[in-house]
């Protein structure tokens, strides 16, 4: 069986836009969601920016009732909830009380941790003696599959559910995980999609690291810079993304709207071998993991119109553009167009790969490509292996007929799916 799937559901919770209309708005117009944060001001953080979801309790209510918001403060498992119900609703699927669960459908739903801060309320009480006093939700709040529990129960999926993690690969990696069990006949449907908590707990690493930019706490709209040449090191986000990708004649059986399909993608790992590290890419696989999945989407290198890049303003960003020229064979004027979300949104680890994905189906459906903020200034490296053309920094409209999106994680691991404008 190789059945097509398409995508019939987009739903995004993301630092410059809770919601489909407010998140297009805000990537067709540079906006950023990046702002200063007084927590990490008094933890002495050196970054004391971030990229997190503007979430209003009233917001909460509508996904959540009082008695489940009571000790909750999975900040993961909340922007999940949120976006993958949205992205259910837009795909025209409904939300009932069914006795049966939905055998067709399931949800693969991928996260780094759940639950920091419930852990941290945990341990003091555990220290305190207070053992008793943890509440009935703390293992559902902090287990990693939490997030694909929840939303599991919430649209009583009976098909797999499940929870992946491959660090800032997961939300990629999660979409061809869904898009493989449906193209083999397994199921009608996965809501598929990645989350990322916030809090000092999951940004501090990162901090002590040294990869964040220190050089922005003034001024937190310019702080990510990915593919300048003052670029300082990332910005930490957070939030979630979520896709319902479904088998073509399911979608058309319920004559819903149709955002692209997925024609393939690749998942690989560089081992850790050559120049790949816990933290740095083996560039031979990435090259690699690129032209695989050109090849298992069954199209040619010169059909990609516009990239959707991992770039993350790190010193890395001018390899990644090297790898796509020699992934592609193409570079100068022939190079396709070439963007990064996280220029507004910072980097949002584990859910980076869903948002950036849901940010590329919106160009396929809506005919545009996004600007490259904070990029006036392009690293002289990369301005030698492309032409600066194709590193828009203002709004682009113009159809986009196939884009490839791609993520590179810690631990050498790569993916790359292709996107395709839907064509029946």
């Amino acid at each position: 069986m190789n059945r097509r799937v398409v995508i019939t559901g987009l739903g995004v919770v993301a630092p410059n836009g809770v919601g489909l209309n407010a998140f297009t708005h805000a990537i067709k117009n540079g906006i950023s969601g990046i702002r200063h944060d007084a927590q990490l001001h008094n933890l002495q953080f050196s970054c004391q920016i971030v990229g997190k979801p503007q979430i209003s309790e009233e917001l909460k209510l509508n996904y959540f009732s009082e008695l489940e918001l009571r000790g909750f403060n999975s900040t993961g498992i909340l922007y999940g909830v949120i976006a993958g119900i949205d992205a259910w609703k837009d795909a025209g699927l409904t939300i009932e009380n069914n006795v049966d669960p939905d055998w067709d459908s399931g949800v693969i739903f991928g996260s780094g941790t759940s639950g920091i801060d419930k852990f941290r309320e945990s341990i003091y009480k555990i220290d305190e003696l207070q053992t008793r006093r943890l509440g009935s939700t703390v293992v559902a709040q902090t287990m990693n599959s939490g997030i694909s529990a929840y939303l599991g129960g919430k649209l009583g999926l009976g098909n797999q559910v499940t929870t992946n993690s491959s660090a800032c690969t997961t939300g990629t990696e999660s979409i061809l995980m869904a898009y493989e069990r449906i193209k083999n006949g397994q199921a009608n449907r996965i809501l598929a999609g990645s989350t990322s908590d916030s809090g000092p707990y999951i940004w501090a690493g990162f901090d002590a690291m040294r990869v964040c930019t220190f050089k922005h706490n003034e001024s937190p709209e310019q702080g990510s810079r990915p593919m300048s040449a003052s670029a300082s090191g990332f910005v930490p986000g957070s939030g979630a993304g979520a896709i319902v990708l479904e088998d073509l004649e399911s979608a058309l059986q319920r004559g819903v709207r149709i955002y692209g399909e997925v024609l393939g993608g690749n998942i690989n790992s560089g081992g850790q071998r050559g120049s790949g590290t816990m933290t740095a890419p083996n560039s031979v696989a990435v090259q690699r993991c690129i032209k695989e999945a050109i090849k298992n989407a069954g199209i040619t290198s010169n059909d990609i119109d516009t990239i959707n890049g991992h770039l993350t303003a790190t010193a890395k960003d001018s390899l990644e553009i090297a790898n796509w020229r020699e992934a592609l064979n193409r570079n100068g004027l022939d190079f396709p167009y070439i963007n990064s979300l996280k220029s507004m949104t910072g980097h949002c680890l584990s859910a980076a790969g869903s948002i950036e994905s849901v940010a590329a189906i919106l160009q396929l459906y809506h005919g545009f490509i996004f600007p490259n903020i904070n990029c006036e200034d392009l690293h002289p490296e990369i301005e030698g292996s492309t032409d600066r053309l194709k590193i828009p920094t203002k709004l682009i409209n113009t159809e986009v007929n196939i884009i490839a999106k791609a993520s590179f994680g810690f631990g050498d691991v790569n993916a790359c799916v292709i996107f395709k404008k839907f064509d029946e």
